[in-house]
């Protein structure tokens, strides 16, 4: 795994920590002088500065004010916001529906220009047929959704296919192969999805390569992630929804993109490993 939600949480975590653990001593204050001042015992003190407890924006808002630091407060809340951001359960994501969900994703795929995604489990939305995304959504929502929305959230991601369509956008997907061969819906719809992403890695602005199931790999599958710009990571993960945009972090996953790509094949070879997995369905 290239960074697991629980690392990548508590290192956002650490620095915000850090910053507040900074800003008393800047004031000249121990922790007990602080705890004094807001109130409060003095291990709550130490929870906060040591990241094993996460402040309130309020608890924030009293410490920069005893620590004559409220210029610093609207940034500290901000970071707090991006930390308490970066992991979403998907029983708080999809409480709306599935069709919810997949809207607020759309400004993201609308403002980016480059995509990189990895899947190691699935096709990405972005290339799936309509009969493959209702298979993969009805899935979800019969095992942790339970307003069933699917037909409006199929045509929410159909739709979103457009951006593959506008000027000046690019895409590159990396598939394992396995994702070819293990699919989801039945037979008719895996040889549809299968057609599907031959048509779709025709196209000049798409780049498709798979990644051949062999026992010789240098570079072992990971989670399933998509890289916007190089601004923005999204990772799906069996508890939830991770959102990285640290810059550290993002390097990361392009630096994983980039070498999982040199075990890939394109164009003709990755075409004949499509074509393999279609005669293997009869």
């Amino acid at each position: 795994m290239a960074v697991s939600a629980s690392s990548s949480v508590q290192q956002a975590r650490r620095v915000l920590a850090d910053r507040l653990g900074e800003m008393r001593r800047d004031a000249g204050l121990s922790g007990k002088d602080l705890a004094e001042r807001l109130g409060w015992y003095p291990s709550k003190i130490s929870r906060i500065e040591n990241a094993r407890t996460a402040p309130s924006a309020d608890d924030i808002r009293a410490w920069c004010r005893e620590c004559e630091a409220e210029d610093q407060t609207a940034d500290l809340v901000r970071s707090l916001r991006a930390v308490e951001g970066m992991f979403v359960e998907w029983r708080r994501m999809e409480r709306a529906g599935l069709r919810q969900a997949q809207l607020a994703m759309r400004p993201i795929f609308e403002r980016t220009a480059r995509f990189r995604a990895y899947s190691s489990w699935f096709v990405p939305g972005l290339i799936q047929s309509r009969a493959y995304t209702e298979a993969v959504l009805r899935a979800v929502q019969q095992r942790r959704v339970a307003v069933d929305d699917v037909d409006a959230a199929v045509a929410a991601r159909m739709e979103r296919q457009r951006v593959l369509h506008e000027p000046g956008k690019v895409f590159a997907f990396l598939l394992e192969e396995s994702v070819l061969r293990s699919g989801i819906g039945g037979r008719d719809v895996m040889v549809g999805q299968l057609g599907h992403l031959i048509t779709a890695g025709a196209q000049p602005n798409i780049s498709l390569g798979v990644i051949p199931a062999r026992p010789d790999r240098t570079r072992m599958p990971v989670e399933g992630f998509w890289i916007f710009d190089s601004t923005q990571v999204n990772v799906e993960l069996v508890s939830g929804h991770l959102t990285i945009t640290q810059a550290h972090e993002v390097s990361q996953y392009a630096a994983t993109f980039a070498e999982l790509s040199d075990h890939a094949v394109y164009g003709s070879d990755a075409r004949s490993i499509i074509m393999d997995a279609l005669q293997q369905l009869g």
